[in-house]
């Protein structure tokens, strides 16, 4: 099969295959492709939740773009087409990454004409409103870079929720929002279940200057949406593998039609506890990168069944999950004394939706509740088949070569580089955000902004803390000594430089796992001396570590640290330590990287076509098989989603 599909912008899409899905049972296909379907239904939503006019835009854009009586060969209308193949990638019209609004390369002028050209019909006109309306509204939001420019603002000192663009809150200011959640925090403050305040709604200042929430739910905001996703999850529900299954879908049904926080604690609960089947999923709103404020879940969903073979690896890693803990290089105070439900799997992704789509991790840590993990413990997923598809797309495309210091470095991470990073993600998903404790009375939301940095900064810490240990040479996960190496030079050079492609010129660092990385590579090449190095040679810059021994012991002091501030939930400290080290961008060494990354002609981001899935039905219209086909085009998948899925106007 052919990884690579399509390229533009500064974007690549990828495909992957369903390897073993033909070895599934005909009820564990149908069950694949019922939770796909309520998968896909989820689209519109996470749209939605990136900004108040991306579903309108999206809309008018693609009434542009298959409209025949518009000239198609134009520089204007080519200019569009890239702007929407963007947009689609990044569920709106801000960078999935960089989170800063795209630059259109067509003109208004180009846009109304072409408006003006299409049949009213197709255009998404509210009621009483005329396409001049509609145009007024939507025009400043394209093209004048002053109106709603950051989806995600993080800014030390800024107002985050009145400079974000995203559609989480509705007239109300940081203060305002911290100060309408912590009332509901002291009122439940001796709730040993906590629910996790304001995951599942809008905030909305009213006209009397009251805040009210608006419910995500069947019967709330998004219901059209919900409603088709729990019409697929209750056909999920009739082939569920086994009870527990059953309960698990049941639950999040429920929740769904009530949007009632505490059965999604039920669920969460139940879902760690699951592990008959075969088939699992993700399907809901879950992670909180996409809200400043580090409350609000972002619709998303998977569906994935186990890789049998690659799961023998993680499993090793979640049976000894007591060992690394009370060997983890932390105060003993910030250690869980009694590790519990730690599972990981290797999985092979079915279907991508919403936040995991067309962009997805390659590892997955849940549930986010910390109490929940603490008492039931956590499920944790690595993606094969993802891996798998960007390895083989990486293969030969002579990045390595570019930034690689020298022949024996190259020649160990050629070696060994596939499988540490595959074993470092294992770490950081299986152990690492399941990890330490919070002490008693802290506050899981006290680093605010901060928060979610600092939670990647722990995971990848404890990950590379432990590749270097004897301990994984005795599990068998790592064939000897030096194989470590190749993760440590891997990691400080991307922290240090090379992760700079995916910054613009003059911008700072603001995603929370680039962050993450910057904080960790240059507070340890700040505080080793001589341990890290950036060397010149032919004029380039190049990263030289000198001890690696000495940078594990600087990873296991930064892990101390960063494990004290989770723990104690010390703000002051998680915002001295990220704006220091993780913020800030060397603007001579990023004009350096990003040009020397533009004669390897590589797209610095990945992105996944999903594969098709065709129900084949009986004689009694029943289904008997599901046919899989990988040859869908991007813009026909987006366009026939956007027609099928459509649900929010």
């Amino acid at each position: 099969m052919n990884y690579s599909d399509e390229r533009f912008a500064d974007l690549q899409l990828l495909r992957y295959r369903l390897n073993g899905f033909e070895q599934l049972s005909l009820l564990q296909k149908r069950l694949v492709y019922y939770l796909s379907k309520a998968t896909l239904y989820g689209r519109d939503i996470t749209f939605d939740q990136f900004g108040k006019y991306n579903l309108r835009i999206r809309k008018v854009l693609e009434a542009v773009y298959t409209d025949l009586t518009i000239d198609h060969e134009s520089a204007d209308f080519k200019a569009m087409e890239i702007y929407l193949k963007r947009l689609w990638f990044s569920n709106g019209i801000y960078h999935h990454y960089g989170c800063e609004k795209f630059e259109p390369g067509f003109s208004a002028d180009w846009l109304k004409q072409a408006i003006c050209q299409i049949e009213v019909s197709k255009l998404p006109l509210g009621s009483h409103e005329s396409v001049e309306d509609m145009i007024d509204q939507l025009f400043p939001v394209i093209f004048d870079k002053s109106v709603l420019p950051k989806r995600v603002n993080k800014a030390d000192g800024a107002d985050l929720l009145t400079t974000s663009a995203c559609n989480f809150y509705e007239g109300v200011s940081q203060q305002e929002a911290e100060d309408f959640y912590q009332r509901m925090k002291d009122a439940a403050k001796d709730d040993l279940a906590p629910v996790s305040y304001g995951l599942n709604s809008t905030l909305r200042k009213q006209d009397n200057g009251t805040l009210v929430e608006d419910i995500w739910c069947a019967k709330g905001k998004y219901a059209n949406a919900i409603c088709h996703i729990v019409y697929w999850l209750k056909k999920a529900l009739a082939v569920a593998e086994c009870e527990q299954q059953q309960k698990v879908i049941g639950l999040l049904i429920k929740y769904y039609e009530t949007g009632d926080l505490k059965l999604f604690n039920d669920y969460c609960i139940e879902w760690v506890g699951e592990h008959e089947g075969r088939i699992d999923f993700v399907n809901g709103f879950i992670e909180v990168y996409g809200d400043p404020l580090g409350l609000k879940g972002s619709w998303e969903g998977i569906v994935e069944y186990k890789d049998l073979e690659a799961t023998k690896r993680t499993q090793t890693i979640s049976q000894n999950a007591q060992w690394f803990e009370d060997h983890s290089p932390v105060d003993p105070r910030f250690r869980k004394p009694v590790v519990k439900g730690v599972t990981a799997n290797a999985i092979c992704a079915a279907m991508l939706g919403g936040d995991e789509y067309p962009s997805t991790a390659i590892g997955i840590n849940l549930p986010n509740a910390d109490w929940i993990r603490a008492q039931y413990g956590s499920k944790s997923i690595t993606i094969s088949n993802i891996t798998d598809a960007y390895n083989k797309a990486a293969h030969g495309n002579g990045f390595k070569e570019e930034f690689v210091i020298d022949a024996p470095t190259l020649a160990l991470i050629n070696q060994y580089g596939d499988v540490c990073d595959d074993l470092h993600t294992n770490l950081h998903e299986c152990l690492g955000h399941g990890s330490g404790q919070l002490l008693s009375g802290t506050d899981p939301d006290a680093l605010k902004a901060y928060g979610n940095t600092i939670e990647e900064a722990r995971a990848d810490l404890f990950g590379l803390y432990y590749i270097a240990d004897q301990k994984l040479i005795d599990l068998g996960l790592l064939p000897d000594a030096d194989a470590y190496k190749s993760q440590y030079y891997s990691y400080m050079m991307n922290g240090l430089m090379t992760q700079l492609i995916r910054i613009q010129p003059d911008h700072q660092i603001e995603e929370a796992h680039m962050r993450n990385r910057a904080l960790i590579a240059h507070w340890c090449y700040e505080q080793g001396g001589n341990v890290v190095t950036l060397e010149k040679h032919d004029g380039k810059t190049f990263v030289r570590i000198n001890d690696y021994a000495a940078l594990r012991q600087l990873f296991a002091k930064l892990l101390a640290e960063i494990q004290r501030i989770k723990s104690e939930g010390d703000y002051e400290a998680a915002r001295l330590l990220v704006e220091q080290y993780a913020v800030r961008v060397d603007s001579v060494l990023h004009a350096e990287v990003l040009e020397r990354y533009k004669k390897l002609n590589l797209a610095p981001y990945k992105g996944f076509i999903n594969p098709q899935m065709l129900p084949v039905l009986d004689d009694q219209g029943e289904i008997c098989d599901i046919q899989l086909n990988y040859s869908e085009s991007y813009a026909h998948q987006m366009l026939r989603y956007s027609s099928e899925y459509g649900t929010l106007i």
